[in-house]
């Protein structure tokens, strides 16, 4: 028992220590800022980062093109003349983020019940007399059992959500899929004081839907994933320290 309890602190303690040592790189890094704005990100290949994956989705069969003799018109061809939305690896086009969502549940449940139980005995050819022996004196047979029970239940639930992001970001066209679909991924960062504020869009497009001028609503986004946040000074406040969370990850109460 007590090399178990032994065995057991020592693994709490190989934990602490290792928790400690990632808050203390952390905590480093973060007084080497400390008067300073924080950094804006390089820009980079989003296909060249760690964890990139390339999409795939199921793809209709591959139309063979045939050019026709002495014809400038392609079989296949989306338009005669030439089209200056995105439509090919590196090309950039605008993302319109309108997003305006609403919800608002309201559930309440009521639930009781009442049941009750009596038996007697008044006559069983003249034994019910003998109950007296048998049972704890003053039993009386008219009443010999009864019982009685009462369930009440109520529960009550409420979520009133609003949620409205308005804005633009460009996004660079990263793949495209054999049916001519674009993937598209676009981050935007802007700093103000000492805040910075990430806007970070990814998805997959049509280029039939992407307008005229080169831009797409993001509710046109199959697979859409759009993530607006922060950090700074503002958003390290709003946080719990490194030690509280490091805590409510190992606790298990």
């Amino acid at each position: 028992m007590t090399a178990s309890l032994s065995a057991h602190a020592l693994r709490i303690a190989a934990v602490s220590l290792s928790a400690g040592l990632l808050a203390g790189c952390g905590a480093a890094d973060r007084l080497a800022s400390v008067g300073k704005p924080p950094a804006l990100s390089a820009i980079e290949n989003p296909t060249t980062q760690p964890g990139y994956k390339a999409v795939q989705m199921p793809m209709p069969e591959a139309m063979p093109v045939s050019y026709q003799p002495n014809s400038l018109w392609r079989s296949g061809a989306r338009g005669f003349f030439k089209d200056p939305r995105a439509r090919q690896v590196g090309d950039l086009l605008t993302v319109r983020v309108d997003i305006t969502d609403k919800a608002e549940f309201e559930n309440k449940t009521k639930r009781t019940r009442t049941a009750a139980e009596s038996a007697n005995v008044d006559n069983v050819l003249g034994y019910e007399g003998y109950l007296k022996k048998v049972l704890p004196g003053g039993v009386d047979p008219q009443n010999l059992v009864k019982a009685g029970s009462t369930t009440t239940s109520e529960g009550e639930g409420t979520v009133d959500r609003k949620e409205t992001l308005t804005t633009n970001v460009a996004a660079v066209v990263t793949q495209v899929l054999p049916n001519g679909a674009l993937v598209i991924e676009g981050k935007q960062e802007i700093r103000v004081n000492f805040e910075i504020r990430e806007l970070i869009v990814a998805g997959v497009v049509r280029t039939e839907d992407i307008d005229s001028d080169n831009t797409i609503a993001s509710e046109k986004i199959a697979q859409a994933r759009i993530a607006y946040g922060g950090r700074g000074q503002l958003t390290d406040v709003q946080q719990p320290r490194y030690g509280q969370q490091v805590m409510d990850v190992l606790l298990p109460f």
